[in-house]
């Protein structure tokens, strides 16, 4: 299977609201199944469909026992509150300290349609928060506070600087060199 461009910060699909999956097919499994081999590629452990530019209400991770998907996922219970440092496909190479809550219930469905409830905490819920926030268009430097989130977007502007100095016709860009 291909794997899918990663969209960065910058890209408006980022912040916009996903939408629900009203029949789950083969092109929905397929999607699916290049989410997952570009998820390993990237590397990461979680990766949501508008990431890679398509609008679904889906994500997929691997918290290290195998790739799942869940198509509209939503999360109806949460509780606590745990710390820990977070990065993000889409703003590649930057983390912080971020605060979700620690347990959650989550439910949505399989790719075989069948309902999912899943309670959990720490790492799997914390990979459960953070792409549901890339399903409702929310990125995580909209998590910082800000003074984090000043120095985050001067950080990223410098990138794209750098970048526009170094491709200024956009053509190494477009030839993936």
């Amino acid at each position: 299977m291909s794997t899918l461009p990663i969209r960065e910060y910058g890209d408006p699909v980022l912040n916009e609201v996903t939408t629900e999956i009203d029949n789950i097919d083969g092109g929905i499994a397929k999607l699916a199944e290049s989410m997952i081999t570009t998820m390993y590629e990237a590397p990461g452990v979680g990766l949501a469909a508008n990431q890679v530019g398509v609008q679904k209400r889906l994500f997929v991770y691997d918290k290290g026992d195998g790739p799942m998907v869940i198509v509209n996922p939503r999360i109806v219970e949460s509780d606590g509150e745990w710390t820990f440092q977070e990065g993000c496909l889409s703003v590649p190479g930057l983390s912080w300290e971020i605060t979700r809550a620690n347990a959650i219930h989550l439910v949505g469905f399989d790719l075989d349609g069948n309902e999912l409830s899943i309670e959990t905490d720490e790492f799997e819920g914390r990979i459960f928060q953070h792409e549901m926030d890339h399903l409702n268009g929310v990125l995580l430097i909209e998590r910082l506070d800000p003074d984090q989130r000043k120095e985050a977007k001067k950080i990223l502007r410098a990138r794209k600087l750098e970048l526009a100095r170094s491709d200024p016709d956009g053509l190494h860009l477009l030839l993936g060199e």
